[in-house]
């Protein structure tokens, strides 16, 4: 697995997924009106988010063919 994703990418995946993994727990305790589903669904999102931020790789830039991550940082 090769780094695909930058510096500044990372940064942003672990705030969202941070923020979105809140959300989740929120949903959960019912402080937020979400319907019940949205807990899990919000859970997943934010640890893909989460893993691919502190791994430096995503699956589906690899697909796409994106990649963030300059070359001299490899």
């Amino acid at each position: 697995m090769d780094v695909n994703v930058g510096q500044t990418d990372k940064t942003v995946r672990i705030v969202i997924g941070a923020l979105i993994g809140l959300l989740s727990l929120a949903t959960l305790a019912g402080a937020v009106p979400l319907p019940a589903i949205a807990a899990p669904v919000l859970g997943v999102g934010a640890l893909i988010l989460l893993i691919t931020g502190y791994t430096g790789f995503c699956g589906l830039y690899s697909v796409l063919g994106v990649d963030t991550c300059p070359v001299d940082a490899r």
